[in-house]
């Protein structure tokens, strides 16, 4: 027995894509809810005028910014600049009492998924961040 949740559906021509889920449906019980506006919590955007696709992990983002208490936090261009200093241990006893309510692994996890999905300029940060998991400064 087989049970698929969701499937997405894609080819180059729209009949294509009819005879697939013609002969889907002939084997399986099966409904078709349309355009696809989300999978696995990333957005999908279409320009069908340039026949191109997007996708935008932006209310993740939000999300998880959100989550960490970040909401207010300054957007850079890039994932991480040239001048940040990151310790192993914390610094002082206020960073430490800080730094042991935060969620870091948790973190971590949540922009390790973004970099897998669709942000991989966010590697080398993860990569540096992930170093500190022990006991973050």
């Amino acid at each position: 027995m087989l049970y698929v949740d969701d499937m997405l559906i894609a080819a180059k021509h729209k009949s294509d894509v009819q005879k697939l889920k013609d002969l889907l449906s002939a084997e399986f019980e099966m409904k078709d809810l349309g355009l696809a506006k989300k999978i696995l919590g990333m957005e999908i955007y279409r320009d069908r005028s340039q026949k191109k696709l997007f996708l935008s992990q932006k209310g993740y983002i939000q999300k998880i910014l959100s989550r960490f208490g970040m909401s207010t936090a300054k957007a850079i261009d890039i994932p991480s600049v040239a001048n940040a200093h990151l310790s192993i241990a914390p610094r002082t006893a206020k960073e430490k009492e800080y730094m042991s309510r935060v969620p870091y692994a948790s973190a971590v996890r949540s922009l390790m998924y973004a970099m897998v999905c669709i942000r991989p300029d966010l590697a080398h940060v993860v990569s540096v961040v992930s170093r500190l998991m022990g006991e973050p400064g």
